[in-house]
């Protein structure tokens, strides 16, 4: 039986047509450990969406989908300072409750 998650042969590949001229079999050993690591990753995560919505042994392509990272939540992270004005703006709106009534 074989132990091989990937093909090393599609792995030396794969690097190859993203540009690689050369490969060296340590660089294909490595990313077919770092290729597993991801799926293993990402069967567990979608395993978890699928128990979650009620299935215990059928995983759908919307469980696999939604274990990639949403683009919202990288700009929920990202603060930006190029005006610090509306920072305080922000501040003061969100402070209302503090403030004395007119």
């Amino acid at each position: 039986m074989n132990d091989r998650e990937f093909s090393l042969y599609d792995i030396e590949q794969f690097l190859r047509e993203a540009g690689a001229e050369k490969v060296t079999e340590d660089a294909v050993l490595n990313l077919e450990k770092e290729l597993a690591k991801l799926a293993d990753k990402v069967t567990g995560k979608a395993i978890r969406y699928a128990a979650h919505a009620g299935r215990k042994k059928l995983i759908k392509k919307e469980d696999i989908l939604l274990t990639r990272p949403s683009s919202r939540s990288s700009h929920a992270t990202h603060v930006s300072y190029s005006n610090p004005n509306t920072l305080r703006r922000r501040a003061r709106m969100t402070n209302t409750a503090s403030r004395p009534h007119r």
